[in-house]
């Protein structure tokens, strides 16, 4: 079966752009994407991050799928502890209803930003001991046909035909999504260590459910692609210093490789970035494909989520074409 690949988007604010111009670029490669063939366009919910402007997910994924006609559109994911579930339910339920058979809902636990910003966030509502599991039940609960004779029902929701997936970095993820017998998505684009490990507990695990027959194996990884493994190197630099900006807690809108200090990190920080970046993928389309075939031969990858990030616009929609190109002919 030919493997699908899909785009995650954090809404990256370059250096020099500001909010307008960083959504209108998002439009532009959603459109892009769309013609290269890929599957979906996911945003991940993110909260106080300077480099950072899909705080308000389901807004960005609704502008985006109005720009767009057949691309899937959706949450990469959606932080479930941050909101109620009737909300998220509501609110992806009226995307359906404006989008039908278009929208995703990729849903994670971790708040998708600081613990201060996480109680900023939930308020009251703020939950140590967060029951994920429950939470879902909850939500699948209210965008069922099912749910049309209890006292409080989503509307827009309620029969909504939007899939859920289930986001992770760790086992404990995997063990989930398999229970619940539904696709895994994992982070390997910035969390790898446990990449193995979690898709082997999934599958062995895999219950079959109304929603899949069996497992569905979703891996973002991280591709900075050019025309010369020279060009390639030189813009990946941008997407290690963002890295390094996380890891020394210095963040700052996406740099011009021109401006990046990579040279100078210390060791700790070096072991750190290497072990974030083992999925990190950099060179031209004959470097890609032959460290992309060997990936998916050892992960064996349903659907590539192609993430990255590279200051040049420009070069950014090229990165996108050398890696459908590469993708399809795995």
């Amino acid at each position: 079966m030919a493997l699908k690949y899909s785009i995650l988007d954090l809404a990256t604010i370059v250096k020099g752009d500001d909010i307008n111009k960083t959504f209108q670029k998002s439009v532009k490669s959603a459109q892009h994407a769309e013609q290269l063939g890929f599957t979906r366009y996911w945003f991940s919910e993110h909260h106080n991050f300077p480099n950072v402007a899909s705080a308000s997910t389901s807004v960005l994924i609704g502008h985006i799928a109005s720009q767009t006609t057949t691309l899937r559109v959706g949450s990469g994911g959606i932080m479930l502890p941050n909101h109620s579930t009737l909300s998220v339910a509501e609110q992806f339920g009226t995307l359906d209803g404006l989008f039908p058979g278009r929208i995703d809902l990729g849903l994670g636990r971790a708040p998708g930003t600081d613990m201060l910003t996480a109680t900023a966030l939930r308020g009251n509502n703020f939950n140590p001991n967060y029951n994920f599991e429950f939470h879902i039940k909850e939500l699948q609960k209210y965008l069922s046909n099912e749910n049309a004779e209890a006292k409080v029902r989503a509307i827009p929701g309620e029969g909504a035909d939007v899939p859920l997936y289930i986001l992770g970095s760790s086992t404990d993820s995997a063990f989930l999504a398999a229970k619940l017998g539904l696709p895994y998505a994992f982070a390997a684009h910035f969390a790898p260590s446990q990449l193995e490990v979690a898709l082997e507990i999934y599958r062995e695990h895999f219950q079959p459910s109304e929603f899949l027959d069996e497992p569905y194996v979703m891996i973002c990884i991280n591709i900075i692609a050019a025309d010369s493994v020279d060009e390639a190197h030189y813009l990946s630099t941008s997407h290690f210093q963002a890295f390094v900006n996380i890891l020394t807690d210095q963040r700052q809108p996406l740099l011009p490789p021109d401006e990046t200090e990579l040279a100078g990190i210390s060791d700790e920080v070096a072991l750190h970035l290497n072990r974030m970046a083992a999925k990190t993928f950099v060179g031209d389309k004959e470097t890609l494909k032959e460290k992309l075939t060997k990936f998916r031969k050892d992960y064996k990858p349903d659907e590539i989520i192609v993430s990255g990030n590279i200051f040049d616009f420009d070069k950014k929609q090229r990165s996108y074409e050398i890696a459908s190109e590469v993708i399809k002919s795995l």
